[in-house]
């Protein structure tokens, strides 16, 4: 009897577990081998064959993943959409070249920028078909949170007496190349010594949709070293530089309930210092406050709630000044921005350094990989002091939640 009492307990718990890690509410698409995969739950499926796959995007209801096929020279760059409905791979268009394509944030509508000329797609049989022509001169968009309009921004212009200024404009959805439909929405002044900046990118909205952020960014080389933050009201009639930082995109993150914008501060192209986590108030950048440790750089971050803040941390290393550039062995942080409490969340072995932190609904995840190995793992938990566990072996990049690119 004692016997039998023992195989049921055993039964249970393992029929417990099962359940609870069925229940894992992830939907990811991702990229491994340079094809384009789906996981639910614990099911992987390869979706692509033969391809070069980069950049997947989910659409707005999710039925929809687009991406880029392109090669290992970075030669081509052609926008496929994979439908998960009937489970095939199709270009809305014979050859779309773009490497920048974004959802409508309110339908299965894409738009993409290819050589200047801001496109959507069209429809057709309920699928993204076919484009409309939108504006020319593009060198950077966003969908505004209404998806009824575009914030678009054009390069500066080349004069004899320097750089002209950069152009901000609010295009209407349909405004189909006419130029009486387009509306100047806001023109920043640069120069040298104070602003300096000849194109605008990374269009970010608040939660709210009240205030947008962007990176001013100067001439190439400049721009490896030194970009600044800047920020614009939703009316185009406030604008604040925030402050000064690299040019990778996830170092900026609106808080999800509040017009506070993280960001990682500080220039030079190398990681070995002068990285550091700051919040900015809106609409008052000027209350900002600084996170990292003396002593430590932050390299990536991602709000966990309204009042805690997640960092990909490591140590300064001052001493390096020639010879190949080191790698900085970061682990996930948590950071209170109430109690400015901290602590470490991750535990990497050594060679190793957790990235990209990601959180879905309850869950932290992040990429953890060894050294300078291209390829790594996703790893989760569902609590900051939560045991951590491996979700996704082997993959190129952190990969694109579905959850994530809901709000969920």
């Amino acid at each position: 009897m004692g016997f039998r009492v023992l195989l049921l307990l055993i039964f249970i718990c393992f029929h417990y577990s099962t359940m609870v890690r069925a229940e894992v509410p992830f939907t990811a698409a991702f990229i491994r081998d340079h094809q384009l995969w789906l996981k639910k739950g614990e099911e992987e499926v390869q979706l692509t064959r033969g391809q070069y796959v980069s950049s997947p995007k989910w659409s707005y209801d999710g039925r929809f993943i687009a991406y880029i096929d392109g090669d290992e020279q970075g030669e081509k760059s052609n926008l496929f959409i994979y439908d998960t409905k009937e489970k095939e791979s199709y270009q809305p268009y014979t050859t779309i070249q773009t490497s920048d394509f974004k959802w409508s944030p309110l339908k299965n509508q894409l738009a993409y920028n290819s050589g200047g000329v801001l496109n959507i797609t069209k429809e057709k049989n309920g699928r993204p078909h076919g484009f409309k022509n939108v504006s020319l001169g593009v060198r950077d968009f966003e969908w505004f949170p209404n998806g009824k309009e575009f914030i678009v921004s054009s390069q500066a212009n080349l004069l004899p007496t320097g750089w002209g200024p950069v152009h901000l404009f609010r295009i209407p959805v349909n405004a189909n190349l006419d130029v009486k439909k387009i509306k100047p929405f806001y023109t920043i002044q640069t120069n040298e010594s104070d602003l300096f900046a000849i194109s605008a990118d990374y269009f970010k909205w608040s939660f709210d949709g009240k205030w947008v952020s962007f990176l001013a960014m100067p001439t190439a080389s400049w721009s490896n070293d030194s970009n600044t933050l800047c920020v614009l009201s939703s009316k185009g009639d406030q604008f604040q530089a925030v402050g000064k930082m690299l040019w990778y995109k996830d170092w900026i993150k609106w808080s999800v309930s509040a017009n506070q914008l993280a960001y990682i501060s500080g220039e030079g192209r190398f990681f070995v210092e002068n990285k550091k986590t700051k919040i900015a108030d809106m609409p008052s950048s000027l209350q900002q406050k600084e996170y990292t440790p003396k002593g430590f750089v932050d390299l990536d971050l991602e709000w966990l709630s309204s009042d805690k803040v997640i960092v990909a941390r490591a140590k300064e290393n001052k001493a390096w000044n020639k010879g190949p550039v080191p790698t900085m062995f970061t682990a996930l942080y948590a950071i209170n921005i109430k109690s400015e409490e901290q602590q470490q969340i991750t535990f990497p072995r050594d060679n190793e350094l957790d990235r990209d932190p990601q959180v879905v609904g309850s869950y932290i995840t992040w990429f953890r990989k060894k050294g300078r190995e291209l390829k790594g793992d996703v790893w989760l938990k569902d609590a900051l002091d939560a045991k951590e566990s491996i979700w996704l072996k082997n993959i190129d990049f952190a990969p694109e939640f579905l959850q994530r690119t809901k709000g969920l």
